[in-house]
């Protein structure tokens, strides 16, 4: 008997050793389901960049994946089934799905699904949806371009005219207003994400109006937008990620929605604690820590004078007081 019991022991072991992963417990596999596609130094790669931070500290523990639907309406359902069929935790990135998860998060109850960007409500215990006060970010560098306009106008490049890209704008145009109540604020809309010819395209009938800083509010098509501002000599501003590194001359400033760091927050609190937050919408606001402005690096030229970054910093306060209250497309 004690030699069956040894024998035993030994193929148990030589299995441990032999398929990689037996001996401990599985990882957690996570995919990210983009609507677009990487390469967008913004929204997407700040998503994937959230990946790629948990890969990296928790190695033996996350498994992930990045999946690009490359703005093909074809791709959507397909890609996040296909997903949700192979994975433990699905990352859905963009309005894009909406329809999709509407229809298979009661399918699928065995799969998490994190929503990025959009609040879905009632569709199961298995969705948590991240929203982001865009609007409160916003009406910071909404502040900045009032304060650095020497025209008294202002523009924004925004992706496509839809409420998430308005709610952008409507801070904006706040923050502005708040700084300068004569300020004028003009808008153009791409009707793209992936076109920085466009943006470009839309940058430039700006500037033509007076305009002489302009947010882009539109993933890739927004590169153009940063192209208008050097060749005429204007300003720009980022959106989503610091995007001040891209042109450090004409991008003043970057109003930061963490979307990869909000992702970090949730997979992290399912894979150490099994927290998992569904059937609830989370917003990520100024409060959190995941809505800002940034300004790069001490290596690149600050437009922004300290003066006007301690303006900010004290509007930043009294946004989450409550003292000033910024105005949102979604407000009821």
């Amino acid at each position: 008997m004690k030699k069956l019991l040894a024998v035993l022991l030994a193929l148990t072991l030589l299995l441990a050793l032999a398929v990689p992963g037996l001996a401990q417990e599985a990882a957690l596999r996570v995919a990210v389901v983009l609507s677009g596609s990487l390469g967008d130094r913004s929204f997407y790669d700040s998503a994937n960049a959230g990946l790629q931070a948990l890969l990296a500290e928790y190695p033996d523990q996350i498994s992930g994946s990045v999946i690009e639907c490359k703005n093909d309406a074809s791709m959507f359902t397909t890609n996040l089934i296909s997903a949700a069929e192979q994975n433990d935790v699905v990352v859905a990135v963009g309005w894009e799905f909406w329809d999709a998860l509407t229809e298979y998060v009661p399918q699928m109850p065995e799969t998490k699904f994190i929503f990025i960007d959009n609040g879905l409500d009632g569709v199961g215990d298995n969705l948590l949806s991240i929203t982001y006060a865009q609007n409160e970010g916003s009406f910071l560098v909404g502040y900045i371009a009032a304060k650095l306009s020497q025209t008294g106008k202002i523009g924004a490049v925004g992706g496509e005219d839809a409420d998430t890209i308005n709610d952008f704008i409507v801070g904006y145009e706040a923050g502005a207003q708040y700084a300068n109540p004569q300020i004028q604020c003009l808008r153009q809309y791409a009707g793209t994400y992936d076109d920085p010819a466009k943006g470009k395209e839309n940058a430039l009938a700006l500037y033509d109006m007076g305009c002489d800083v302009v947010f882009q509010i539109a993933s890739r098509t927004g590169e153009g937008v940063f192209e208008a501002a050097e060749e005429t000599g204007n300003y720009a501003i980022g959106v989503d990620s610091d995007q001040k590194y891209i042109n450090p001359q004409v991008i003043v400033c970057s109003m930061v929605k963490e979307v990869g760091k909000s992702i970090q927050s949730a997979v992290s609190a399912l894979l150490l604690e099994g927290e998992f937050a569904g059937g609830t919408i989370w917003e990520a606001d100024m409060a959190t820590g995941f809505i800002d402005v940034a300004y790069g690096d001490d290596t690149m030229p600050q437009q922004v004078s300290d003066e006007l970054k301690a303006e900010v910093e004290a509007i930043k306060q009294d946004i989450i007081s409550g003292a000033i209250q910024v105005p949102s497309v979604f407000e009821d």
